[in-house]
């Protein structure tokens, strides 16, 4: 399993929002010079935080982004899902996968299904408070 920069840059803006939340709404290019993103890779992923609820824009003079919930609210697991797609690490356990015609006898698959527990459980656990405050390898 590799996070990409999607998932990684969607992190980063999530911190920059949350550390910036009494600025009120705060501008796209604000965020992409503070965090060295490009305006372009911004406009990929500001949408998917948007259309879920985890940030909220405005347009025009006064426009930005800011933060729709709670950091203590806002689990890593569901920014990387809804960044990065399932965090599984084989193909048979994928969200919605054609079942696998070795499972039964499948050596690995305990394993495998093991991990991707722990996978999801590691980041559901974590949070952006626990992040913005430092307490991430809790």
């Amino acid at each position: 399993m590799l996070i990409s920069t999607r998932g990684r840059y969607a992190l980063r803006v999530l911190i920059d929002l949350a550390e910036h939340a009494g600025d009120g709404y705060v501008p796209m290019k604000e965020i992409a010079v503070r965090q060295g993103i490009s305006l372009k890779y911004l406009e990929r992923i500001l949408p998917v935080l948007t259309k879920n609820g985890i940030i909220e824009g405005l347009q025009g003079k006064s426009g930005g982004y800011r933060l729709k919930v709670e950091p203590a609210a806002c689990r890593i697991g569901d920014v990387l899902r809804l960044t990065e797609g399932d965090l599984a690490p084989v193909a048979c356990l994928e969200h919605g996968a054609k079942p696998c015609e070795r499972m039964a006898e499948c050596r690995t698959y305990p394993m495998w299904s093991e991990f991707y527990g722990m996978i999801n459980d590691f980041f559901d656990r974590k949070t952006l408070e626990d992040i913005v405050n430092g307490k991430a390898s809790l």
